[in-house]
């Protein structure tokens, strides 16, 4: 009986935490920084694909289009910088943040003013330098989350995080395909360009983060002191691969279903309601329930129950194909997909902060999500061609199957890594 009732005491306790961690300032500002780093990743990415195939460019080139997001892959190149110096004005991490959010705003306008019909490598340019400066705020946010947020609060702020970068996500894409039914895609670009105030705004209240751990002395010391920090514990380079392979199906797979959707008749504004609209409330409610899971259960056994949930979704895109213009099918499949995707998310960059040294917070973040985002530009380039080859089932068959390695990963790694939230 007394066990029952300690036991009973300790649920209570820990849905206490959820709910004390939910109500601060600290939360907030993650959900907030999320909806500014989710805000311009799709601009290269879904709307941009929607305007380059109203403007009649070839699925191989669209799918190529994917490398715009290399800066994602090779941020961890200066982050240390951003360990390193502080901007003379509003610390170290919020005057860097400051900083890209200005230059981020300026490359959403330039890309705006592109055409892709008459002047790909001038997109292709400021898509680039777009995709730079997003990958340099994500480097501060991370760092900032990370260094705000104590270590049993990462998995709810990771939550909260995803929750903001969908709804900026879903502003870039479900709203910006719904703006472009009705005006030209250039004011549509503008539109999201001011909306990055909201970060900017954000960037002025946050409090700067209080520098516990210190900060690396000489740019040498930004530069080394993380990676060998890191590539000196057990099985880092295998952390790495799962990190690389774990939504690599779900991301190969996301690349080329915009075009999927126009493909088989669905308008740019069904697409806008459905798949962006509908599909965002699921997505935060996978996200948060995410979070309240990796509290409750541990990392490791949601990675494992996420991913499979992630692969079986992935596998919803061959019924689709089958249904065709058929939308009982897209919201069916779109609910499915963007609950396990919330859910994925979560544990996924909760594991990730939970990887990283405070000392060298910036620098081994960018290190682990620079991973993370590489199946988003290597992966991700040949899809357009691999769509050609195969056909929609054929591959969204093989992006079913290529996640089974990812799974497979986290058990090996469960039976050798001790998982913090189970000590």
């Amino acid at each position: 009986m007394k066990h029952n009732r300690a036991k009973l005491e300790q649920h209570k306790s820990s849905w206490q935490q959820v709910f004390v961690s939910l109500l601060t300032g600290r939360m907030l500002l993650a959900f907030v920084m999320g909806f500014s780093g989710g805000l311009p990743l799709l601009l290269t990415g879904s709307l941009l694909q929607a305007w380059m195939v109203d403007e009649k460019i070839d699925l191989g080139t669209i799918g190529l289009f994917a490398l715009v997001g290399l800066p994602y892959t090779l941020k961890f190149v200066w982050a240390p910088v951003m360990d390193r110096y502080s901007p003379a004005l509003l610390g170290r991490r919020r005057g860097w943040l400051f900083i890209w959010q200005l230059c981020l705003t300026a490359s959403i306008a330039l890309l705006g003013l592109s055409s892709p019909s008459q002047f790909l490598v001038m997109t292709a340019l400021a898509a680039l330098l777009l995709s730079f400066f997003s990958a340099s705020q994500d480097i501060v946010i991370d760092a900032y989350r990370r260094e705000s947020l104590q270590d049993d609060e990462q998995g709810m702020g990771a939550s909260l995080y995803v929750g903001g970068y969908r709804l900026g996500m879903l502003l870039a894409t479900g709203g910006g395909l719904f703006l472009a039914d009705h005006m030209a895609y250039h004011w549509v670009y503008l539109i999201m360009a001011a909306a990055m105030s909201a970060g900017l705004i954000a960037t002025l209240l946050a409090p700067e983060p209080e520098a516990r751990h210190g900060k690396p002395e000489t740019l040498k010391q930004a530069v080394v002191l993380p990676f060998k920090e890191y590539f000196t514990r057990d099985y880092a380079l295998i952390i790495l691969v799962f990190v690389f392979l774990y939504k690599v199906g779900d991301t190969m797979a996301g690349q080329m279903t915009t075009p999927l959707y126009l493909d088989l008749g669905f308008s740019k504004s069904e697409i806008a309601g459905i798949v962006k609209i509908f599909g965002f409330p699921i997505t935060i409610a996978g996200t948060f329930i995410g979070g309240i899971l990796v509290m409750r259960h541990g990392i490791y056994k949601c990675l494992l129950w996420f991913g499979v949930l992630q692969s079986v979704s992935t596998a919803g895109f061959i019924w689709l194909t089958v249904m065709g213009n058929h939308l009982p099918a897209l919201t069916a499949v779109i609910a499915f997909e963007n609950l396990s995707a919330g859910l994925g998310t979560a544990a996924y960059i909760g594991f990730i902060a939970s990887l990283t040294d405070k000392r060298f917070t910036a620098t081994q973040f960018a290190l682990l999500t620079s991973f993370m985002g590489m199946p988003r530009v290597f992966a991700a380039a040949p899809t357009g061609y691999m769509v050609s080859a195969f056909g929609w089932s054929g591959f969204f068959l093989f992006c079913t199957l290529i996640a089974i390695p990812g799974i497979l990963l986290i058990i090996w790694l469960h039976k050798r890594l001790v998982d913090p939230n189970q000590r």
